[in-house]
């Protein structure tokens, strides 16, 4: 049943890569607006996520030395895998040099992204159904700005708007391919999950605290700098009590 789950959820996951259609209706300007927040309440849910469930569930059957070994290799892997995969937007000048390579380089680090993204999600739904609702919700929303990211790297890659929409959906089609691959292993020996599980509470931490926050730092005017905090807060509320 657990294979269901972790299914439905990476389908999901994987819709949202669509988003980035409906991004072109909206201005700029209002768009950044929702994305500062979204990223706010983005960073708040994966650190809650990581310390409100995943190392919690982890430390109930496993030794707290391990597991913390487990979610710095996570931490370490995820700092590795953005640097050779370039996950993220390059805003330096080198770029306009190799705008079609970075197209393709986005996509596979994407692709990439997506099938760890469904690994853990099916290793979350093999301990519990609320672990993996919890790492689902965590993983969608972060998702939903860095798919708009993405799109934006297609276009400005020299992809036309029917390819930049088919290839993000093709490369987000992977965190599907990731749980049926997590299926298998977990089939082979359950023991995966109790590396899994810490390594993907790292990620979590990596991609809020070096990639997400320090976005929200950048941001110098005190009320939207207070209300970037109150989302923040919002969100691991929210991550504690469900």
């Amino acid at each position: 049943m657990e294979l269901i789950y972790a299914l439905i959820a990476t389908f999901i996951i994987s819709l949202i890569s669509l988003i980035g259609v409906f991004t072109l209706a909206i201005k700029k300007t209002v768009l950044e607006k929702i994305l500062f927040f979204f990223i706010s309440f983005s960073a708040g849910s994966l650190m809650g996520g990581a310390f409100f469930h995943l190392i919690p569930e982890s430390l109930e059957n496993n030794l707290p030395s391990t597991i913390f070994q487990s979610t710095i290799l996570g931490f370490i892997i995820f700092f590795i895998l953005e640097k050779i995969l370039h996950w993220h937007h390059c805003q330096n000048q080198h770029c306009t040099e190799h705008k079609a390579l970075l197209g393709f380089q986005n996509l596979f680090g994407d692709a990439l992204h997506n099938f760890i993204d469904g690994l853990v999600i099916m290793a979350a739904f093999s301990i519990s159904p609320s672990l993996g609702i919890v790492t689902t919700f965590s993983v969608a929303l972060h998702e939903i700005p860095q798919e708009i990211s993405d799109f934006g790297v297609l276009l400005y890659s020299g992809f036309s708007k029917q390819k930049a929409i088919l290839y993000n959906l093709l490369s987000a089609f992977f965190a599907i391919f990731g749980a049926l691959i997590g299926y298998l292993l977990i089939l082979k020996t359950e023991q995966i999950t109790q590396w899994l599980i810490p390594i993907t509470a790292g990620g979590f931490i990596y991609i809020a605290a070096s990639d997400l926050i320090p976005e929200l730092n950048k941001e110098k005017d005190f009320f939207k700098s207070l209300l970037s905090l109150i989302f923040f807060i919002l969100a691991l509320l929210i991550m504690r009590f469900i």
